[in-house]
């Protein structure tokens, strides 16, 4: 059986992540979608609620996991023994950070494989920076995420009031 991983923040998970995961599902046994809860940038939603969404996002999929971790990836990949780290590529500027993302893991745990999926091309502009500062601005992000995480930023934007954009790039 080969388990993969699929790490992020995922502050809101959106249909390019929901796409990726389940193109993997087709390639790997078991996917489990690791939720980073010690970023370097600001996040809009906490990791219990991060992994509740990417939660409910697939609860009809049997050959996905949802869980939160705090360490580095690759030893994630080592304590759920997973073989492969799933990254997206959305656009070629992506390719570089994920380039050398992949080196350094690579460098710590040379027996964890990291396979990089091309986007879906109608997700091409998909980030969570992009769906947070839309909904920030009051606009439709009804085709960009599924209806419980829309229902959840516009719940958060209304607790947070003037959201500030701060984020760094996803």
């Amino acid at each position: 059986m080969v388990r993969a991983v699929f790490p992020g923040t995922f502050d809101p998970i959106h249909y390019g992540h929901i796409d990726i995961a389940t193109r993997a599902t087709k390639i790997f046994d078991e996917l489990i979608i690791a939720v980073y809860d010690r970023p370097l940038k600001n996040l809009l939603f906490s990791p219990e609620e991060r992994i509740a969404l990417t939660k409910e996002s697939f609860k009809d999929n049997s050959q996905i996991k949802v869980l939160g971790y705090n360490n580095l990836t690759v030893e994630f990949c080592r304590e759920m023994d997973a073989d492969v780290i799933v990254r997206g590529l959305r656009v070629f500027s992506d390719f570089e950070h994920e380039f050398r993302m992949a080196l350094a893991n690579h460098r710590l745990a040379k027996e964890i494989e990291v396979v990089a999926l091309i986007t879906s091309e109608e997700h091409t502009f998909l980030s969570s920076t992009t769906v947070r500062e839309i909904a920030s601005l009051h606009g439709d992000i009804s085709t960009m995420v599924p209806d419980h995480v829309n229902r959840a930023l516009t719940r958060r934007m209304k607790e947070v009031g003037d959201y500030q954009f701060t984020s760094l790039q996803d």
